[in-house]
C-alpha cells in the first residue's frame, strides 16, 4: 500500500485544484507507481486543495457515493460540481425544478466540502427561459449555503444584460481562459471561479513559469478585492471591494500537465 503524504496546506481564501482525478495518464506522471485506483482521490486531494467534479454533468452520483469521497479527503478539502447536462440541455430550462432539488438534495452529503455547482449551457439560451431558470436555483440546501456558477457557451448570450442578471442573484460568471469559449473577467458574486484551459504538453508545469507568475499574481488581486485590469472584460473593472474567496482548475489543455500546472501555482501562492 502506498503511503499518502500529509495533505497540501489551503492558501487562505484560495483553492487551485483540477477537473477529475481519474485520468490515466496521471499513471504515469503524477500517481506514484502501484498506487491502486481506488486510492487515487485520496492522493490528489492531499498535492491540491480542490476539484471540479466533471462526473456529474453526466449523472448525478447517489449519497453514498458523495460522502466516500467526503470521507476520502482531508480536511479543509473542497469539491466544485459541474451540473448535470440533463438539466442545462433541458428545452424546458424554467420546468426543472425537480431535477435541480434531486441533484442539489444528494449532492449536499459532500457537507462542507461541498463548494461552487457549475452551471454549464453548451446551447443557445432564452433570456426569459434562463431568468425563470436563475429563479429555481436555492440558495441553501440541508443548511449548506449554495454558490452558484454560471457557464455560458453561447458567444451571443454574454453581454452587459448577462452580468447584471448573475449580480442580481449573487452568482458567479466562470472566467475561461480559453480562446474556445467565452473569455471575460467581470465579478459578479462575492467569489471567483476560473477555468485554466491552456496548459501544454511540452512544457513540464503545463504553463511557463512567467505565466505561473502572472496567474499567482491575479488571483491574490482577486481574493483581496481587486479586479485584473489586464484580464479581458465586457464592462470596464470594478474599483477594489471585499475580500473575496478564489476558485481556479486546471481543465483541458493537456490534461496530462493539469495536476502539474496545479501544484506549481500552489507553491507559488503560498511562498508569497
Amino acid at each position: 500500500m502506498t503511503d499518502l503524504p500529509d495533505p497540501i496546506r489551503p492558501v487562505q481564501r484560495i483553492r487551485v485544484g483540477i477537473g477529475g482525478w481519474v485520468y490515466a495518464p496521471w499513471r504515469n506522471n503524477f500517481y506514484p507507481h502501484g498506487l491502486v485506483q481506488k486510492r487515487e482521490l485520496e492522493y490528489a486531494s492531499r498535492h491540491v486543495t480542490a476539484i471540479e467534479i466533471n462526473g456529474t454533468w453526466y449523472g448525478a452520483q447517489k449519497p453514498p457515493t458523495y460522502a466516500r469521497w467526503r470521507d476520502e479527503t482531508p480536511d479543509g478539502f473542497v469539491f466544485s460540481a459541474k451540473a448535470p447536462q440533463r438539466i442545462t440541455m433541458s428545452r424546458t430550462l424554467a420546468k426543472t425544478s425537480g431535477a435541480i432539488d434531486d441533484f442539489l438534495g444528494g449532492i449536499a452529503t459532500l457537507g462542507a466540502k461541498l463548494g461552487p455547482i457549475v452551471w454549464q449551457f453548451e446551447r443557445k439560451l432564452d433570456r426569459d427561459e434562463f431568468t425563470a431558470f436563475l429563479g429555481l436555483l436555492p440558495k441553501h440546501v440541508a443548511g449548506l449555503k449554495l454558490r452558484h456558477v454560471l457557464d455560458v457557451r453561447d458567444p451571443a448570450f454574454v453581454d452587459a444584460s448577462y452580468l447584471t442578471l448573475a449580480r442580481h442573484h449573487g452568482m458567479a460568471t466562470v472566467f475561461t481562459d480559453s480562446t474556445e469559449y467565452p473569455s471575460f473577467a467581470d465579478i459578479t458574486a462575492d467569489f471567483v471561479y476560473a477555468r485554466l484551459m491552456r496548459t501544454r504538453a511540452d512544457i513540464a508545469t503545463g504553463y511557463p513559469y512567467g505565466e505561473l507568475d502572472l496567474w499567482a499574481g491575479r488571483i491574490r488581486a482577486w481574493a483581496r478585492g481587486a479586479d485584473p485590469v489586464d484580464l479581458p472584460h465586457i464592462s470596464p473593472p470594478l474599483a477594489v471591494g471585499g475580500k473575496r474567496d478564489v476558485f481556479a482548475y486546471f481543465i483541458s489543455g493537456a490534461k496530462e500537465r493539469n495536476p502539474s500546472a496545479a501544484m506549481a501555482l500552489l507553491r507559488k501562492l503560498d511562498a508569497s
